[in-house]
This record gives C-alpha cells, structure tokens and sequence, in this order.
C-alpha cells in the first residue's frame, strides 16, 4: 500500500515534537555516547521521529533506528537520510535481521511497553559481545513520590484518565533488576533535570555478559 507525503506544515509539527526539554535529554545521551570507547554502529530502539539517530549519523556513527510506527519512520528517512530505518517491532528476534552493534540506545521507550522485557531481549540480541545500551526513561524514586503526594499532584503525574502514556514507572532499583535479569552488568545510571531525587529522567548504561 503506497503511503501518502507529509505536507510541509505536518513536517514541520513532528520536528517540533521533541521540544526544548527532548532536545536537552538528546544531548545527554548524544555526550554519553561519546564517552564510550569502540563505538561505531548504534541501534536505535524506538527511534520515533529519528531525532536522536539522525544527530548521531551526523556525528559519524552508523546508525540503525527501529520503530513500529510507520508515520514516524516516514518522518526519519526524510529529515535524516544519513541514517537507516526499519519500521518493524521491537523484540528478540531483530539480531537476526539487523545483525549486531556496537551500542543499543533506547530513549523513552521502555515506560510504553506492556512488556518491558521486550526491549531488552531485542537489545541482547542486537548487541556484539561486550556491546553497551543506553537505556532512558523517566526517574521514579521514593522522595519524589512523597513530593508528588504531599503536593497533591500524585493524580495528574499518575494520571490513568486518558489513553496511552507510560504504563510502567521505573526507579533505580526496578530498573537495575531487570536488566540484570537480562544479561547485563557493569551497570551506571546518568540522571537529567530538575533538583537531586526530584530527577526528571534518568539513563542507565550496562553492558552485555559474555553468556
């Protein structure tokens, strides 16, 4: 089925998606990215719009950005041609297509997922041996739990009055264990925005077991 063009004005609305607060997140990660040592081919998992791949194709590395949404695929291989994109799901058997990198990145991704394991297998899969993921989603914690409570905004940051959102709400401990679970060790977290425990994301590197 051919896929109808996006309209300049449509264009330039998904650009402006990721905003002020997604453009300081991509640099984080982009920062991070660069302090790995042997790092040249880079999976993308959920890559939406492209943003975050087609900054580090700039940079020289070789990028593969994954995603199931076809509109936001559309939109990547037309702002970023420098990169590659695959509109395809994300789970364990994507090694065998794609083949293996050097560093999995996942930027706010793992919080939709019903089954966050998902992402981690198909990380696991994509990854060479010793390969690395870059792994950011939103930072829960006790303090800031007791923050949102005590400032009656528990009920809009929790909000289950609309569809989609996250469905997952991760702290350092819940995810640490599940990448554990997954074959990965070596585990540092980089945290983003706001105040100290008030954190808005955090990003979690790991790398893979040999086993």
């Amino acid at each position: 089925m051919a896929t109808r063009a996006y309209t300049e004005f449509e264009w330039q609305a998904e650009s402006a998606a990721n905003g002020e607060s997604g453009e300081k997140l991509t640099r984080v990660f982009i920062e991070l990215v660069k302090q790995l040592e042997s790092v040249r081919s880079i999976c993308d998992l959920g890559c939406g719009n492209g943003h975050i791949s087609g900054r580090l194709a700039a940079l020289g590395f070789e990028v593969t950005g994954v995603d199931a949404s076809r509109s936001g695929i559309q939109i990547a291989r037309r702002k970023y041609p420098s990169a590659t994109f695959i509109e395809t799901l994300i789970d364990g058997s994507l090694g065998e297509t794609l083949g293996t990198f050097d560093l999995v990145i996942s930027s706010d991704v793992i919080e939709h997922l019903y089954r966050p394991s998902d992402l981690l297998e198909a990380a696991r899969s994509l990854l060479r041996p010793g390969g690395r993921i870059l792994i950011g989603t939103p930072y829960h914690g006790y303090i800031k739990n007791l923050v949102l409570a005590a400032s009656g905004k528990m009920d809009s940051h929790f909000s289950a009055l609309h569809d989609g959102g996250h469905i997952k709400f991760f702290s350092v401990k819940t995810l640490s264990k599940l990448v554990n679970t997954h074959g990965f060790e070596d585990l540092s977290f980089t945290f983003h925005g706001r105040a100290p425990w008030l954190w808005k994301n955090m990003i979690c590197c790991a790398r893979k077991t040999a086993q």
